[in-house]
């Protein structure tokens, strides 16, 4: 008995995979989701060097600024990476798109803190589906042996854009213009990559016709989500992943200027080791897990993580160059293990036709309690306490993290295969069976083998 696979496209047997869709789609979302790490991240920056001083702000102000965004992020990720399952991935990624920028640009005419909560987390619910929906076309344009690297390329933009770029454009853009124009500024390269990502994606069953595999279009009940012990665990380690990420983000800037009283150029200069560091990690650290496996590379990754950011921790304001470089290293392991959890783990423990959708939950987990609450809590940490201490409060997703990932099940074709097991999108394989006579079926069609 056959049934016709559910997953990813399988490879051809005719071996016609559109390589050329598959890296313009990856660069476009790279790109895309790079504009929403800038448009989120230009908040902190801005805040420390003259935002919240002109609206009379406090840290909590800007830890609750961080924090709504995040957790209506982590909420329409499911919603909507659910909603592309059946409505396809254009008519939500796009609009989507569109939405973030525009809201971008209205965020330089807040006025006080109602207003900043509102505009910020209205655009949280536009850039969710861009990273849960994002996985999906991501994972659905790549050939199997890509599917680790293409995620990274797609994810890393997000630490370049908003972590490494952010505070330099921010910090430089005030030396000639208002806080508020530069957040204006930074909305309209969005609104450019909609329309290019208008004449490029395409959707799941267009991938599979043009490269002649034919796939059932049944999917998996929402019942079947949690059958991989992968989603739940997905769901905690993004989170201990999201609080070292998020929080470090949001108060850093405060951190260095406040407590360790350097300039904002220099504040800037520093910062930006989270984005350059976030960004390698994004791009190598996937790719790595195709060869090392996931479960493997996201344990390393927590540990790395955690003792980088302790000697961080331990410097001080006389050695800038030292404070880049640790922070830098840090954050390419924090970072490495964000974008394994979220891409590829994500996809692989996926059941059939619900990759969006598991992408999302567990997307949606970290960003609400990862991205959302830790940094509002490390607000009212720094507010009540001292700045400094929101740092620890850092460390302990990242310890948190080693032991979420020691129970993770390895899904990496390479090594799943090799130990006799295989997740729902490699359980398929390209087959030529009997016709009894008959014609035989066209070229690359892809049937899944039923369990016996």
């Amino acid at each position: 008995m056959t049934v016709v696979s559910q997953g990813a496209p399988a490879v051809p047997s005719s071996g016609r995979w559109d390589t050329s869709y598959e890296w313009k789609i990856t660069l476009l979302l790279a790109i895309a989701f790079g504009l929403v790490g800038l448009d989120r991240w230009v908040i902190p920056p801005l805040f420390a060097a003259a935002m919240g001083k002109d609206l009379g702000m406090t840290p909590a102000s800007l830890g609750d600024a961080v924090g709504i965004l995040g957790v209506c992020w982590g909420c329409s990720a499911f919603l909507f990476g659910s909603v592309s399952d059946y409505l396809g991935r254009r008519r939500v990624l796009i609009p989507a798109i569109v939405i973030f920028s525009v809201l971008s640009i209205c965020s330089g005419l807040v006025v006080g803190l109602a207003s900043l909560l509102l505009v910020r987390g209205i655009m949280g619910v536009a850039e969710g589906p861009v990273a849960s929906v994002g996985v999906a076309v991501s994972v659905e344009a790549s050939h199997p042996k890509r599917r680790g690297l293409n995620n990274g390329i797609f994810q890393c933009c997000f630490a370049l854009f908003g972590l490494a770029l952010a505070p330099i454009i921010a910090t430089q853009l005030l030396r000639v213009t208002s806080w508020r124009h530069v957040f204006m500024l930074v909305g309209i390269p969005g609104l450019i990559a909609a329309i290019f990502m208008g004449f490029v994606l395409r959707e799941p069953a267009a991938i599979a016709a043009a490269a002649g595999i034919k796939r059932h279009r049944e999917r998996a009940p929402y019942s079947q989500m949690f059958r991989h012990r992968n989603v739940p665990l997905g769901m905690a380690g993004l989170l201990c992943a999201m609080a070292g990420i998020f929080v470090l983000s949001a108060m850093v800037p405060n951190y260095l200027t406040g407590y360790l009283k350097l300039t904002a150029q220099q504040m800037g200069f520093v910062t930006s080791a989270i984005g350059f560091g976030g960004f390698l990690g994004q791009f190598l650290v996937p790719g790595l897990s195709d060869l090392w496996g996931r479960r493997a590379v996201t344990l390393l990754s927590f540990v790395l993580s955690a003792i980088f950011l302790w000697l961080f921790i331990r410097t001080g304001a006389d050695a800038q160059v030292t404070l880049f470089v640790v922070l830098f290293i840090g954050s390419f392991f924090n970072f490495g293990a964000l974008a394994v959890i979220a891409g590829p783990l994500a996809a692989e423990a996926a059941p059939a036709g619900l990759i969006s959708a598991v992408s999302g939950i567990i997307i949606g987990c970290g960003e609400v309690f990862g991205g959302g609450i830790a940094p509002t809590l490390a607000g009212h940490i720094a507010t009540d306490y001292g700045i400094q201490y929101t740092l620890w409060f850092a460390m302990l997703g990242q310890l948190l993290g080693i032991i979420v990932s020691a129970f993770y099940r390895e899904t990496a074709p390479k090594w799943s295969k090799a130990r006799g097991s295989v997740s729902a999108l490699d359980d398929v394989e390209v087959v030529a069976p009997s016709t009894g006579g008959k014609a035989p079926p066209p070229a690359g069609t892809a049937v899944e083998r039923a369990p016996s």
